[in-house]
């Protein structure tokens, strides 16, 4: 039997997260999530992917992957950050999934510290309560994964996320199925992962064919694989608006370098 990575991380998940609230006051984490959103500026991811002059990347921060195992386990996110920001990224990916990426919602308090440009929380969304945390750790984005969700979550979260606390919501997808339901539930900012996170093997067709069935005027984010300019050039000529890289960059000697190679036209 192949393994099922996207079923293994989501089971995992769950648990945890049934643990975190089962042990918070959640009226208290809404409404200091709410107090922490209270005056900022609304849906800044996708702003700035589309006000982006040039190539739009969203650098993101990781220690490991299932796949891949350790990526580089001794980075921290300040001083990546800041790395990625010189380079000229328009935004920042942090993964805050602990058993399979060693991440964790202090990796993006860090990230916010460091930098004022807006922040994805990238992580399996499987409770409303993530939203809430990610609002309060600074986040401007949270990632919802159709795959992981029924549809009545994805709306219920995406509106949650998009209409009460201002954060966009980047509506994951990997097939033809899941960007009709990505469509259905509203979704304006989309992300196409070239990573099938069931096998996590990875194809930048998979972007090539998914972008003539968004729906009109979706910001369009394609995810995993993007290694070279060349690749960017393929993906904009589909009608990609941004390209969340972390992998390349990680594995870089100078991620700035490689972000001002890739954005230079």
């Amino acid at each position: 039997m192949k393994q099922n990575f996207l079923a293994e991380i989501l089971a995992r998940r769950r648990v945890q997260v049934a643990a975190v609230r089962a042990a918070l006051d959640e009226t208290a984490l809404r409404k200091e999530a709410a107090r922490a959103r209270a005056g900022k500026a609304r849906l800044r991811m996708r702003g700035a992917l589309q006000q982006k002059n040039g190539v739009a990347i969203i650098g993101e921060f990781k220690r490991a992957s299932p796949s891949l195992g350790n990526i580089r386990g001794d980075i921290s996110p300040a001083p990546t950050v800041a790395l990625f920001e010189a380079g000229g990224v328009c935004a920042i990916s942090v993964l805050t999934e602990p058993s399979f990426f060693r991440g964790s919602l202090g990796d993006l308090q860090e990230a916010r510290a460091a930098t004022a440009l807006p922040i994805l929380r990238k992580d399996f969304i499987v409770d409303e309560i993530q939203v809430f945390e990610a609002a309060l750790a600074g986040a401007d984005a949270i990632l919802l994964i159709v795959a992981a969700l029924t549809d009545d979550e994805l709306s219920r979260f995406r509106q949650r996320a998009e209409e009460q606390l201002g954060l966009d919501a980047l509506v994951e997808v990997h097939n033809a199925e899941e960007m009709e339901r990505a469509a259905a539930c509203g979704a304006e900012l989309i992300g196409v992962n070239n990573r099938d996170l069931r096998t996590f093997v990875t194809s930048l067709e998979t972007s090539e064919k998914l972008a003539a069935l968004a729906p009109a005027g979706a910001t369009l984010v394609s995810e995993s694989g993007i290694a070279s300019r060349a690749d960017i050039d393929r993906l904009r000529g589909c009608g990609y608006h941004g390209f969340l890289i972390g992998e390349s960059l990680l594995r870089a000697d100078d991620p700035a370098a490689l972000i001002q190679a890739l954005c230079h036209v």
